[in-house]
């Protein structure tokens, strides 16, 4: 198949930064995606209904004229989020979910939560309205192996927390162990999981090839070869629990080729292109539409996209970085080949 048309997708976990640089990538996604959920962990964290419209107007102005993209907000979770903040968010009509990072877990996160039974009365009205509650599931305690902190948190923490909440709609965003799948595909209903392209195209080695290589450094961190396949597994099975999340997440270089190194993959520059190698490596483009077009759309209750996009079997080569504020971006695969290209609308 050299040729594939699909219902327009949407990326329902990514990261656009703010200011120059939310300017320097937002045309990527909007390029690509109908709409996007957008993660609230700027450095001044999106934790209040007013922050994330005023967020909002900007991802507006910084869109190509004539962008049709569509910005889904979301809330920063604290501790001490009040319960009627909550409120304010659902009847604003345009925050669709509630970020929970565990404190320290990754970038922007040290105003996160420090113990989940801290918010038990925001998850609990949360669950009364039907707002949706996006987990970064790590454990972030020093003491906890980092290839092990996905399956820690899913024992100490969201296990539990579904058990008590048995009506919370949740989203396991961006999974990246063969557990996680395990625990998405057998859970209650409303649980899903978004996966991201590189997590479906590289394991733990891609890591240390060669010498320490900062930008595939991400949190969640690659994993096995076998967590790898059964990501893939997941992702290409046409179960609707799993859907599309790139996680992209730019950082200026040198932040990246530094001593202590941000945690983040730029995908956004290839998202789609990048899953439609994955799923053509696994034999099963027929289900790329699926996993990008409709069950994301489907568990956030929000309708198809009828329009489509198509994709052309035509390597290009990423380029070695783009601009980025007053520095450099460089994007997954810079200086190297992509297999497929998103034609021109």
């Amino acid at each position: 198949m050299n040729r594939l048309t699909i219902q327009r997708p949407d990326d329902w976990h990514v990261h656009l930064r703010d200011a120059d640089a939310l300017k320097a990538v937002a045309r990527f996604t909007a390029e690509r995606f109908g709409r996007a959920i957008v993660m609230p962990n700027l450095k001044t964290a999106i934790t209040t209904t007013a922050l994330a419209a005023a967020y909002r107007q900007r991802i507006a102005a910084a869109l190509p004229p004539g962008s049709r993209f569509e910005a889904l907000m979301t809330l920063y979770l604290t501790n001490d989020t009040p319960a009627d903040e909550i409120d304010r968010a659902k009847n604003s009509g345009f925050i669709h979910g509630v970020k929970l990072y565990p404190q320290g877990a990754t970038t922007h996160s040290q105003a996160g939560v420090s113990d989940i039974k801290r918010v038990e009365a925001v998850l609990a009205r949360m669950q009364e309205i039907g707002m949706r509650l996006l987990v970064h599931g790590e454990s972030p305690e020093r003491d906890i192996d980092v290839f092990d902190r996905e399956a820690h948190f899913i024992d100490s923490v969201l296990a539990p927390l579904l058990e008590r909440f048995p009506a919370l709609s949740v989203v396991f965003e961006h999974i990246t162990t063969a557990r996680a799948v395990e625990f998405v595909r057998t859970a209650r209903s409303g649980v899903a999981a978004t996966i991201t392209p590189q997590h479906l195209l590289l394991n733990r080695n891609a890591i240390f090839t060669g010498g320490i290589r900062p930008h595939y450094y991400c949190l969640p961190i690659l994993k096995r070869e076998r967590d790898r396949q059964a990501l893939l597994e997941a992702a290409t099975s046409g179960n609707p629990r799993f859907f599309l999340g790139t996680d992209s997440a730019p950082h200026e270089r040198t932040t990246k080729e530094t001593a202590c190194g941000c945690a983040g993959m730029f995908t956004a520059h290839a998202a789609i292109e990048l899953y439609a190698e994955a799923f053509e490596a696994a034999g099963r483009l027929d289900r790329l539409q699926g996993f990008a077009s409709h069950f994301g759309a489907d568990f956030y209750g929000l309708p198809r996209h009828t329009d489509t996009i198509t994709l052309l079997k035509d390597p290009w080569i990423a380029p070695e970085q783009y601009p980025f504020g007053s520095g450099g971006l460089i994007p997954y695969r810079a200086g190297e080949p992509i297999a497929w290209r998103l034609a021109e609308s």
